[in-house]
């Protein structure tokens, strides 16, 4: 929440004085609860990790304070229409400013109450040795402030692998220290330095999380899992996106429009009225910076893989309180899977504006889309006729020529947000969100083929597509409040929201008139049998709403101690009808439930300076999609969650350590049935499971371990089980562990960066598969990526990233086989502005 001076900073910068601009800020953005703003003689002479991309040196002198957690006066008018080659490596903060400055004719002088800018000294004379040129009459006076700390959970620029806020647990804005959950964030220079493109690769590095790729990418049968459990709960600026029809959407998301990706490990019923004690996907797009700053970006890798990126970013006016944001991303790419090309655009628009002192106001609209050609469901069969498993090259592909994916998805977005009082604010955002996807189903999984003669193998053949589209609307009220001497946190609201969707009915799987033998599997190149005639049979629609009130305290009753306590009381319904073309017949199937209560509550202990221990209970709601083999809708989720945990925070706040374990227990747990069987309109059927429990722990470490060394560690053991003990979820591992890493060698060229990541996973199976009806296993393996990044000039760098260097061949998931992507090479050339 904007502090008075934050807000009267920005009202210096957005309403300048016809005659001059003078601007007074208290930069702490880095300090730990509370800490001094201003260095001392023996704090700025010490050696600090620094990352400040090139661009306008107002923009670079804050982002250097914010880092080095100093107070600085800035007189804009000073520094205006100046550039700087930004900064990197280890520096004192005296150093720094001399470096940012150079050639700028000011210098950083230092006093008790931070850094002014004055000119730059004559040769010999020392810069604290000069004052300030009196005021005239076009210029103010600089002014220093020192304030309380403010933590900001902008992830861009930073250089980090760690954010020092976050808000997707609980809807207040809290240290990752204060949080009383496991939540992990993907931040804009991991995304960068990995060369994460799409958020299934954002998914596969997250800790906790398995991405069970059965498919091709976004395909229904490559779920994502965290703490045994489906995660179906995606949000884009901490709005849930309903689409109950097919939320697998979002896993071909675009990622080069946002600043991070921050994933809620556990039950989300509070941020969401719904969910799993899986976990919640929450992206946050960027947004428009004070000063201009732009990034041109092209890439060329294996299996003809082109892609290019522009991001612009700049204000719209001379006093700088309005500001836009550009994004546009384009990609083409072959794979490694014979046949299957892929197309993706991303576009993504912002305007933000300060109406007033104490209002700003955004709106925008984002746009992806998504095309791929000869695209498969599955892989090709796992085993022969007589019961063997089957050897395919990791190429050989299942698709049919005719099997396609076509998707499109939109919003636009309004949000404003004002200033009630000093610690008072309140937020509303409206958002409108459609898409639309096509799937033409043809790949060859079915059967088994006979190992001499390669018959016996046929087309799994279908079509699904919709157009669904949602309305919703959120406002909260966030503030502190005073009671028995002390502040405490509280934020409530209510949202709305309404998913609607028309989509034609098409026969899956058999066709009259139509066989899907493939005469020769070892021959066969995809091109036939032809697709069958499928015209839609019938039409289906959907009505989705979900409405909700919340709210959540955090109660200090010590300093070191935070009770938080919260509810969400949730309206849902869900009305959907099929009609049947041949019969004219029309059914209706009308859900819904009535103030469901979702509680929450948690504690927090820090009983060190560094260090807290927490304790956190929620329960369990979550409607379900999943059908049985009669076609029914299986009961809601329900279940209660419990979690204890530890995290610390070291470093000055540069590093969050966390350890956590955890328990649910849940009652209609769905579970596919196994053998693969199908509901009447094509879907996997499930069966309900009740009583189960999962329990298990993780451990995670993230940001600078020391300066220009970024570390992001995690290792998650899960075990689902029944009421009788036996294990469930067979196919989702037991143990992950994943490491990424990234280490900054100043001193040569402009700076080179070398990195790698680890991807562990334990063994995987499935039991009751081929004729023989034997045990599919997938041993342990590990995965391992390089990554190197060198900078030419501050504004021109080159990256090279080796994903799979050892060329791991394994199995993506069990059941048939397909694998996961051999070693891959891309070679990227990036121009800052």
């Amino acid at each position: 929440m904007p502090s008075p001076l934050s807000r009267a900073a920005r009202a210096a910068v957005h309403r300048p004085t016809p005659r001059a601009t003078a601007l007074a800020v208290g930069l702490a953005l880095a300090a730990g609860l509370g800490q001094p703003l201003v260095a001392g003689a023996q704090s700025a002479a010490v050696a600090q990790s620094f990352n400040v991309p090139a661009g306008s040196l107002a923009q670079a002198l804050t982002r250097f304070a914010q880092q080095a957690n100093v107070a600085l006066a800035l007189d804009a008018g000073r520094v205006q229409g100046l550039q700087s080659n930004g900064l990197q490596g280890s520096h004192s903060v005296d150093q720094g400013f001399a470096q940012l400055l150079r050639g700028s004719g000011l210098a950083a002088q230092r006093g008790s109450a931070g850094y002014t800018l004055v000119p730059a000294p004559a040769a010999g004379v020392a810069p604290e040795t000069v004052r300030p040129a009196a005021p005239t009459a076009a210029t103010l006076a600089a002014v220093t402030v020192s304030a309380a700390a403010e933590r900001s959970a902008t992830t861009e620029g930073t250089g980090s692998y760690t954010t020092r806020q976050t808000n997707t647990a609980t809807r207040l804005a809290l240290a990752p220290r204060e949080t009383p959950q496991s939540v992990s964030v993907i931040t804009r220079q991991r995304i960068e330095d990995q060369g994460l493109t799409q958020l299934t690769d954002v998914i596969t590095q997250t800790p906790g999380l398995v991405l069970a790729q059965g498919g091709n990418t976004g395909s229904d049968t490559s779920p994502i899992y965290s703490r045994g459990f489906g995660v179906d709960t995606y949000m884009v600026d901490g709005v849930r996106q309903l689409n109950s029809g097919y939320t697998d959407m979002f896993q071909t998301y675009d990622v080069a429009t946002v600043d991070r990706v921050e994933v809620l490990r556990g039950a989300s019923g509070l941020i969401n009225g719904v969910g799993t004690p899986g976990a919640a996907i929450n992206l946050i797009r960027k947004r428009p910076t004070s000063a201009f700053q732009a990034t041109v970006r092209g890439e060329l890798g294996s299996w003809a893989h082109r892609r290019a990126e522009v991001d612009i970013s700049t204000p719209l006016n001379d006093a700088g309180n309005v500001r836009g944001r550009l994004v546009a991303a384009a990609q083409k790419n072959n794979a490694y899977i014979a046949r299957l090309k892929e197309e993706r655009q991303a576009l993504y628009g912002v305007v933000e504006a300060d109406i007033t002192r104490d209002t700003r106001m955004h709106a925008g609209l984002s746009y992806q889309r998504f095309e791929a050609t000869g695209h498969a469901r599955g892989g090709l069969p796992a085993y022969f006729s007589d019961g063997t498993r089957t050897r395919w090259d990791v190429s050989d592909s299942a698709a049919a020529d005719w099997g396609t994916s076509y998707r499109r998805y939109a919003s636009l977005f309004a949000g404003v947000e004002h200033q009630l009082a000093p610690d008072w604010s309140i937020k509303g955002t409206v958002i409108r969100a459609w898409s639309i996807y096509d799937e033409v189903l043809g790949y060859g999984s079915g059967g088994n083929p006979n190992r001499f003669t390669g018959a016996g193998a046929s087309i799994w053949a279908g079509r699904w597509s919709s157009d669904p589209r949602q309305d919703t609307i959120d406002v909260q009220v966030n503030g502190k409040f005073d009671l028995l001497g002390r502040k405490h946190d509280l934020v409530f609201g209510a949202d709305a929201s309404r998913s609607t969707y028309n989509t034609p009915n098409y026969t899956n799987w058999t066709h009259a008139g139509w066989s899907g033998a493939i005469p020769n599997i070892y021959t066969w190149n995809g091109s036939y049998p032809l697709a069958p005639y499928n015209p839609a049979v019938g039409s289906g629609t959907s009505d989705e709403r979900l409405n909700s009130v919340y709210g959540t305290l955090r109660f200090k009753p010590l300093d070191s101690l935070a009770v938080l306590a919260g509810a969400r009381v949730t309206d849902w319904s869900r009305a959907q009808s099929t009609t049947t073309y041949r019969t004219g017949r029309t059914t209706y199937n009308d859900r819904r439930e009535t103030g469901e209560v979702t509680p929450y509550a948690a504690i927090v202990w820090d009983f060190a300076r560094d260090w807290s221990t927490y304790a956190s209970y929620t329960d369990i709601f979550k409607p379900q999609n999943n059908k049985t083999l009669n076609g029914d809708f299986l009961d809601p989720q329900t279940g209660a969650s419990y979690e204890l945990g530890i995290k610390g925070s070291l470093l000055d706040e540069r590093l969050n350590v966390s350890a956590a374990i955890y328990k649910a227990k849940q009652d209609n747990l769905a579970v596919a049935i196994v053998p693969q069987t199908f509901a009447p309109d094509g879907s996997t059927a499930y069966e309900a499971k009740s009583g189960t429990s999962t329990r298990g722990f993780e451990f995670e470490v993230n940001g600078e371990v020391r300066p220009g060394w970024q570390l992001s560690a995690g290792f998650a053991r899960n075990m689902t089980r029944d009421r009788t003990g036996a294990r469930l979820r067979t196919e989702v591992p037991q143990n992950t562990f994943k490491l990424a890493t990234s280490y900054r060698i100043a001193g040569v060229g402009n700076g080179l960066t070398v990195g790698g990541a680890l991807r562990w996973q334990s063994e995987i199976y499935s039991d009751n598969q081929g004729p023989a009806r034997v045990r599919f296993v997938q041993p342990s393996y590990a995965v391992t990526d390089l990554f190197l990044k060198y900078a030419f000039t501050p504004r021109l760098l080159a990256t090279f990233n080796v994903n799979n260097v050892f060329d791991k061949r394994y199995y993506a998931t069990t059941g048939n086989s397909y694998y996961g992507t051999p070693r891959q090479f891309r070679l990227g050339l990036e121009a800052r502005f």
